[in-house]
């Protein structure tokens, strides 16, 4: 197929990007199959640190059971398998970061990082908050309802869905502020609405609580009010984003009103100049009125001469600006630096030119990159 064909051009970018997608994949369950051929050795005894919270609530006597013929063995593997997904969850997400990271902008990478290591914390930290207190007062409560002469024998099986479950709904819930930061970060709503709608928000959590949770009233309490909690860390991390987030270039920022007249040194026993606030001066009588209060002095010859010299000035600066001939484009300059570099058969410089272009170029420039990346491989 001749390079004058458009059909390859079109279609190989996209092939690039699917054989790419392939190779984190492989990745991503090549990490989750070495955590778990290092944990299966040891899948009995994960299996007995994760019952522990119900073992050290059965009556003397009684043990868990398993009611199928498999479970003995099947229930430990699926736990070790889903432990080593829960494991590499970190080098997961970072594969899917480094696969969406050239098509983003430097502030959402700047955004973005954060939240993504934030996320799998709180993840992790609500799996522990389930283990090590929702277990022992959900068991607890459990077990102590038991009717005289019924003896409390849990299947392995149905134990461990039952902890995977609460353990995923507890790490859920504790994204609730990652999203709330995400909503506000992308416009969707404000910290103020947010607040005023608390009292709706509390209902919902209860609502979730009652979902993801068994049915009990303690469990549903104890994934509820963390999510209030973190309710509230989202609304207040929100707002520091906020105050923090530079104003757009796009925005010209308001000159304060002292800016509107230069400050100038009072002559000796003259009166001091206080600026008028814009909405007072409407008309001339209220100028009048303001200069008989002592709140607004005209200029002198010698200020206002001063005033018109630096705005000639500025003028002549931004004149001066607008007829300067335009830079080249440092990533154009990369483009061709590549074409020189092919032309030399210098392939490896030529590749990390190309994924400095993806990195800092527009979507043209990336386009034009991954195009030849494609002609490359």
């Amino acid at each position: 197929m001749t390079q004058n064909s458009p059909a390859p051009e079109q279609e190989q970018p996209f092939i690039s990007h699917l054989l790419e997608l392939r190779d984190r994949l492989l990745r991503m369950l090549l990490a989750v199959l070495v955590i778990f051929v290092v944990l299966f050795p040891f899948a009995n005894e994960i299996y007995t640190w994760v019952a522990s919270p119900l073992m050290a609530h059965l009556p003397e006597g009684t043990s868990m059971i398993a009611t199928e013929v498999a479970s003995p063995f099947l229930t430990p593997f699926k736990l070790s398998l889903v432990a080593a997904i829960f494991l590499a969850m970190p080098f997961i997400l970072f594969q899917f970061w480094a696969f969406v990271a050239p098509g983003l902008y430097q502030h959402e990478k700047r955004l973005a990082m954060p939240l993504l290591v934030s996320s799998v914390v709180l993840f992790y930290v609500g799996m522990l908050f389930a283990y090590f207190v929702v277990f022992p007062l959900v068991f607890g409560f459990l077990t102590g309802t038991a009717p005289e002469g019924v003896a409390v024998m849990t299947d392995i099986a149905r134990y461990l869905d039952f902890v995977l479950t609460l353990f995923f709904a507890f790490g859920l819930a504790f994204e609730v502020p990652i999203a709330t930061i995400l909503l506000v970060a992308t416009g969707v709503t404000t910290p103020e609405s947010l607040a005023s709608k608390r009292p709706y928000i509390i209902v919902g959590a209860f609502a979730i609580g009652m979902l993801l949770t068994p049915p009990d009233v303690i469990s549903q309490t104890l994934l509820a009010l963390p999510m209030w909690v973190l309710f509230e860390l989202g609304v207040i991390f929100s707002r520091m984003l906020l105050h923090q987030r530079p104003e757009s270039k796009d925005e010209p920022a308001e000159a304060p009103e002292s800016a509107m007249q230069p400050a100038a040194a009072p002559a000796a026993g003259g009166p001091v100049r206080v600026d008028e606030p814009a909405a007072d001066l409407n008309s001339a009588e209220d100028l009048e009125k303001a200069v008989d209060r002592g709140r607004f002095q005209p200029m002198t010859d010698e200020e206002m001469e001063a005033e018109l010299d630096a705005i000639e000035a500025e003028e002549e600066a931004e004149h001066a600006a607008e007829s300067e001939p335009p830079g080249i484009d440092p990533v154009d300059e990369m483009l061709q630096r590549v074409q020189r570099l092919r032309d030399q058969e210098s392939l490896a410089e030529a590749r990390e030119l190309l994924y400095q272009v993806l990195e800092q170029g527009d979507a043209d420039q990336r386009r034009v990159a991954r195009n030849i990346l494609a002609q490359l491989d």
